[in-house]
C-alpha cells in the first residue's frame, strides 16, 4: 500500500515491537472512495462492546504539520460513524484547521494538502487520562492532560516524574525501537493501563534558546504550563471587537433612520465584518509568531443583541446580518486559536489542553495567557490607550521574580 502515513506506520511497528497498543485498523482513502469496508467491518464486529471508537486522522501529509493540526474523533462504532468522521475532518481542513494549515504552509515549508487524501486510524474508545512523552535536554517529559468530564476540571501540568515510574522506561524503549527522537501519546485507562496510541518523529524540530531584554507595563499575573523562560517578544494584534460592533450598529442606525436613501446599506455592513476577518487571515499570515493584546476579547452582549435585531422590521436583511455574525465567532476563534501570546483581562484566556499545551511545538513557544485583574480593567486600557498600543507594535513581556508580568513596547 503506498503513501501510507507516519502516524499508521509507527503504530504498526510499534504493534509489532510488542508495546501495548490498542487494537487498531488503519482504513486508506481509497476504501472510501471504493466503499471497501470489508476489513473495517470484521475490525468493528471485534469490538462490539464499544458503543464509540476513536477515529484519527491519518494524511499522507500530516507528518510535515504539528502535532494536533488535523483532527481526531470520537464516533459511533459503526461504518456510519467512521464515514461520518472522515467527512468532518475534511471539512475541518477548509474552515476550522484552515488557517493553521495556510501558517504552516507559508512559515514551515508544510506541503500541499489533497483533502480527499484522509485516511482514517480507527481505535476503540478508552477512557482515562492523555498523556504525551518526550526527551528534551537528556530527561523525559510528561504532559497530563484528563479527559474525564467533571464539574471541577483540572488543568493540563507537565511533569518529569510521571505517576508511574514505568512510563519512563516504555517511551525509552519505544524510542529505541524507531530510531530517532519521538513525541509518543499514551492513554492511561481508568484501571491504570497503559496503552500507547501515537508517535511522532520530532528529530528535525530545533529546540532554541530566547533572548531576554528590558521591561515597561506591569500586569497582574501570566498562565503557562511549561515555565522555562521569563521573557518574550511578539508581534500583537490590537483586537478591539466593541469598536467593531459600534462600527456595524452606527450603520444599522444609518440604514434605518435615513430614510428611503440610507447611506448604508446591508452590503456594506457586511463588508465591515468580512474587512476585520479578512485583517485577521493576513496579520496571522504575515507573522508565524504572534499575540494579541485583547482589550475587548467578546462583543459586548448588549451590543451583540442590539446588531442581531436592529433590522427586525426587515427580517431578510437581519437573517443575512446574523449569519455573518454568528461565522465571525467562529473566525475570531480560529484566529486567536493561532496566537501563543494573548494579553487581556483575567476572565478571558487561552483554553491549555493536549498538543496546545504541552506538544513538541510549545517546548520552544509555550503558550502564554498574560492578564490583569478585572478590577483594573478601566485603568488599565486606558494606559494601553495613552501609550499607543497599535496593531503591528512589537511588544516584549517581561516576567519578574514575582510572578508579575512588564509589557512593553519595543
Amino acid at each position: 500500500m503506498k503513501n501510507i502515513p507516519e502516524k499508521a506506520r509507527l503504530l504498526e511497528r510499534l504493534k509489532n515491537g510488542r508495546f501495548n497498543l490498542p487494537d487498531f485498523i488503519y482504513v486508506p482513502p481509497e476504501d472510501f472512495k471504493k466503499e471497501h469496508f470489508t476489513a473495517l467491518k470484521k475490525f468493528l464486529e471485534k469490538h462490539r462492546e464499544s458503543f464509540k471508537v476513536i477515529a484519527r486522522s491519518a494524511h499522507p501529509a500530516e507528518e510535515f504539520y504539528k502535532g494536533g493540526t488535523f483532527t481526531s474523533l470520537e464516533t459511533y462504532a459503526d461504518i456510519g460513524g467512521v464515514i461520518f468522521a472522515r467527512k468532518k475532518m475534511i471539512k475541518a481542513i477548509d474552515s476550522s484547521c484552515r488557517l493553521s494549515v495556510l501558517r504552516q504552509q507559508r512559515f514551515a515549508g508544510a506541503p500541499d494538502i489533497d483533502p480527499d487524501q484522509m485516511g482514517v486510524i480507527v481505535m476503540p474508545f478508552i477512557e482515562g487520562t492523555s498523556v504525551m512523552a518526550k526527551k528534551i535536554r537528556g530527561y523525559w517529559e510528561f504532559g497530563y492532560c484528563r479527559n474525564r468530564t467533571s464539574r471541577v476540571r483540572s488543568d493540563p501540568y507537565i511533569t518529569t516524574t510521571p505517576h508511574n515510574r514505568h512510563l519512563i522506561d516504555i517511551s525509552a524503549d519505544i524510542q529505541k525501537k524507531l530510531g530517532f527522537r519521538c513525541e509518543i501519546e499514551y492513554i492511561i485507562s481508568n484501571d491504570n493501563q497503559i496503552f500507547v496510541v501515537q508517535a511522532k518523529d520530532i528529530s528535525g524540530i530545533e529546540l532554541l534558546e530566547e533572548k531576554e531584554t528590558e521591561r515597561a507595563i506591569k500586569l497582574d499575573g501570566i498562565r503557562r504550563v511549561r515555565i522555562r523562560r521569563s521573557y518574550r517578544e511578539r508581534p500583537m494584534y490590537l483586537m478591539d471587537l466593541h469598536a467593531v460592533y459600534m462600527r456595524i450598529v452606527s450603520c444599522c442606525e444609518e440604514m434605518v433612520l435615513d430614510g428611503d436613501t440610507p447611506s448604508c446599506g446591508i452590503d456594506d455592513i457586511i463588508q465591515i465584518v468580512k474587512s476585520f476577518e479578512q485583517e485577521l487571515v493576513e496579520f496571522a499570515l504575515m507573522h508565524h509568531r504572534f499575540g494579541v493584546i485583547g482589550l475587548c476579547m467578546k462583543p459586548p452582549e448588549f451590543l451583540y443583541q442590539v446588531a442581531n435585531h436592529y433590522l427586525d422590521d426587515t427580517p431578510e436583511l437581519q437573517q443575512q446580518l446574523s449569519g455573518v455574525l454568528h461565522q465571525n465567532l467562529y473566525a475570531t476563534d480560529y484566529f486567536l486559536t493561532e496566537a501563543d501570546t494573548l494579553i487581556t483581562k483575567d476572565r478571558i484566556h487561552l483554553s491549555l489542553c493536549g498538543h496546545d499545551a504541552y506538544g513538541v511545538d510549545t517546548v520552544r513557544n509555550p503558550l502564554w495567557s498574560v492578564y490583569w485583574h478585572n478590577e483594573r480593567d478601566k485603568e488599565v486600557l486606558n494606559k494601553f490607550n495613552a501609550l499607543g498600543f497599535t496593531t503591528g507594535d512589537t511588544v516584549g513581556i517581561d516576567i519578574e521574580a514575582d510572578d508579575k508580568p512588564l509589557v512593553y513596547r519595543l
